[in-house]
């Protein structure tokens, strides 16, 4: 048997008007996973455990069946595994994001959060403005480290974890109020604008009528992280394809496979079919028994407030991964079975993310079911199966 887990990250959403009311997972032609759940089990599943932040460093954690109460030692550390950051057990790491703020104000202060990814900026371009970053501002016991595209990081010698806002949640609002309490990392982001904003990529991205990465933004502090083996835990061998840090280093540190897809970016417009043909080659050739397909374009257009773009990376990810990935493995003749859902809603309205529960699906391919529903938050409720902790979601998926 193999196992695989497509995530469609920030694929659950709330009722919008403009789709008749519908969400974007019931409002988008998915013929794929429409037809998947008349033979499947559908439900919904906590993957945010109460009180906690919901993130994709949390829900993520929680569907690859690690309980984030345990497991959670922040975002960053996570990150810092996947671009190889040797960190020690003092080290504390924080999320650098480039981000757009609003420039015709007098003060940093004054200004406003336009966009916490710069317009996707590519990692070539990011890494150009980061190096002007690090000559100007890197400082003893503070280092910078080069992600993916507007996605960076932080590490402080000896540092503490602290408080620090997500810029995503704060998308339209005046920054003020919202800096860290940290004198440092304060003055870092003020002085960083200033590096930034004249540089000659960001004259480049504006005449271009793209969104300038002119400041840092640091958030998500937290320590070395401690994960158990997955194969140990599991007892299956296991491999991640992702183009986001944040998975690659849950992967790194609990020893699955980084499969690296080129033109993979974490964007609308990723690479969807080589993420579900190494998929399929993973398990049919690879020898894999399990693998994680993470897609990150629908909860970035949810933060950017599109709803047309949206529906189209949800239609994206059923035409283009869900099923060549399920005719691949058909084809195989090898018997599967298969969890599609989001890690965590990220609504349109509030273009962040939220704890609410999501819906799941469950194909196995020995034992197809048979019922009328189609793959979406209504009908996932309507169908009466909660899975209330979402770290047990993996014990389904892999029961005999």
């Amino acid at each position: 048997m193999k196992y695989i887990v497509i995530l469609g990250d920030g694929m659950a959403d709330r009722p919008i008007e403009a789709l008749e009311g519908k969400t974007p997972l019931a409002y988008a032609a998915t013929p794929m996973m429409d037809e998947l759940a008349k033979i499947s089990e559908i439900g919904m599943v906590h993957t945010v455990p109460d009180g906690m932040s919901p993130g994709s460093d949390t829900a993520n954690l929680s569907v690859l069946g690690y309980d984030p109460r345990k497991y959670y030692s922040g975002r960053s550390p996570l990150e810092a595994l996947s671009i190889g950051v040797p960190m020690k057990n003092t080290d504390v790491a924080l999320r650098c994001n480039l981000v757009t703020l609003s420039e015709d104000e007098d003060t940093y202060e004054e200004r406003t959060m336009v966009d916490h990814s710069s317009g996707e900026i590519s990692t070539e371009d990011a890494a150009v403005l980061l190096d002007a970053v690090k000559e100007a501002l890197e400082r003893e016991g503070y280092t910078f480290y080069v992600g993916t595209s507007y996605r960076h990081l932080l590490i402080i010698d000896q540092g503490k974890v602290m408080p620090l806002t997500q810029p995503h949640d704060i998308l339209g609002q005046v920054i003020g109020d919202k800096l860290p309490e940290d004198a440092i990392l304060r003055e870092m982001m003020k002085k960083s604008y200033d590096v930034l904003v004249n540089h000659p990529i960001n004259v480049e991205r504006k005449k271009r009528g793209l969104n300038p990465a002119n400041s840092c933004w640091f958030w998500g502090a937290g320590t070395r992280p401690s994960l158990d083996s997955f194969e140990e835990k599991t007892g299956k061998s296991g491999a991640m394809i992702s183009a986001v840090d944040l998975l690659k280093g849950i992967a790194v540190g609990s020893g699955m496979k980084v499969i690296a897809v080129e033109g993979a970016n974490g964007g609308l417009h990723t690479n969807y079919e080589g993420k579900a043909a190494a998929a399929v080659d993973a398990l049919c050739q690879d020898g894999c028994d399990f693998v994680y397909v993470h897609v990150e374009a629908p909860d970035e257009m949810g933060h950017q407030g599109s709803v047309e773009r949206k529906v189209s990376a949800i239609e994206n990810l059923d035409q283009r991964v869900i099923r060549p990935i399920y005719q691949g493995l058909k084809a195989s003749g090898e018997d599967f079975r298969m969890v599609i859902l989001p890690d965590h809603p990220t609504p349109i309205c509030i273009r962040t993310h939220t704890g609410d529960s999501v819906p799941y699906l469950l194909y196995d391919s020995t034992a197809p079911q048979s019922h009328s529903w189609s793959y979406n938050e209504a009908e996932a409720e309507k169908s009466g199966n909660y899975i209330p902790e979402g770290h047990k979601l993996i014990d389904k998926l892999f029961e005999k």
